[in-house]
């Protein structure tokens, strides 16, 4: 079972309570809504409302159901394990897999292929997330750690909450950036114009900060590393077309004209974190997929990585 607190922005004040939560949960329907609000799933302020209860600086809180047991099941997808112990899985995923089930979805996810994998998964996000500390995009490859337990799963959560744990990610970017390294800071929330899509705002935003550095320089593009000390939404992808230059192929934040094949051209490809049980600095990398190579071999580049 799952808690999603929601925050109403100062545009939504006065909206009927079912708008509010649809927009902050674009993924759900309006009949869905109304029926957690009727089943008291919906506690604003510590109190039970209608649908129609006009919004104020309220603070909500949505039980989410988890879905019938039957619906996640275990699946035979290879996974391309990087490190096990009992403890900590690290996963490099694909582009085009989704990390776990949601709204409609139940199947092909990564916690389908995790469940087949092992059983001992942490329970702490419930039956529809085990083991699942922090997520990447479904087009975006690239590195995962996932928590065999619940201690493992505290441990973890907490580096990333303190910032502590490595990310660098490797992306393929519109425009020739002049400058060797960069750092971004603006607050990042959701879109008012588009509720699926995030965006640099000061309304009900949270802080981000992406460092990148320049690898290659093309005719009309640049390979950058990006280094997050903050896991916002969509950062890199959206942090980049902030400033003028935003990730290849990226079919939200990109250029209609992009090659989407596979998605956005963005890899997450180091990560670190402190090993739960026994302290020790642990540090992974991953190759660029096939088909992030072969465009940079495409473009005349030399990068190897």
């Amino acid at each position: 079972m799952e808690i999603q607190s929601i925050t109403p922005e100062l545009e939504e004040k006065g909206l009927r309570l079912d708008k509010v939560i649809l927009n902050h949960m674009p993924d759900r329907s309006r009949t869905e809504i109304q029926k957690w609000i009727k089943a008291g799933q919906v506690i604003v302020n510590d109190n039970v409302e209608k649908a129609n209860y006009k919004v104020e600086e309220d603070v909500i809180r949505v039980t989410l159901p988890d879905p019938q047991s039957t619906e996640i099941n275990p699946e035979n997808i290879p996974l391309d394990i990087i490190y096990e112990d009992e403890d900590v899985i690290v996963v490099n995923k694909p582009t085009g897999m989704i990390v776990h089930p949601s709204a409609g979805i139940y199947s092909g996810t990564l916690v389908n292929a995790l469940l087949y994998h092992c059983h001992d998964l942490s329970a702490i996000n419930g039956i529809t997330r085990p083991g699942i500390v922090h997520r990447i995009d479904k087009e975006t490859s690239g590195l995962l750690m996932v928590a065999k337990n619940d201690n493992a799963h505290r441990s973890l959560s907490k580096q990333l909450e303190e910032h502590s744990v490595v990310r660098r990610y490797v992306a393929l970017v519109h425009g020739v950036i002049n400058h060797n390294v960069g750092r971004i800071e603006a607050p990042i929330g959701r879109d008012s114009k588009d509720r699926k899509k995030m965006a640099v705002t000061s309304k009900n935003a949270k802080d981000a900060i992406t460092n990148f550095k320049v690898l290659e320089r093309y005719d009309d593009m640049t390979l950058i590393e990006c280094r997050l000390e903050t896991g916002r939404t969509h950062q890199i992808r959206v942090h980049m077309q902030y400033i003028g230059h935003p990730v290849y192929g990226d079919p939200q934040y990109g250029f209609r004209n992009d090659d989407n094949t596979h998605g956005q051209y963005l890899h997450a490809k180091v990560l670190g974190f402190v090993h739960p049980r026994t302290n020790e600095h642990m540090y992974f990398e991953a190759p660029l997929p096939d088909f992030f190579e072969e465009k940079i071999k495409e473009l005349g580049g030399e990068y190897n990585g």
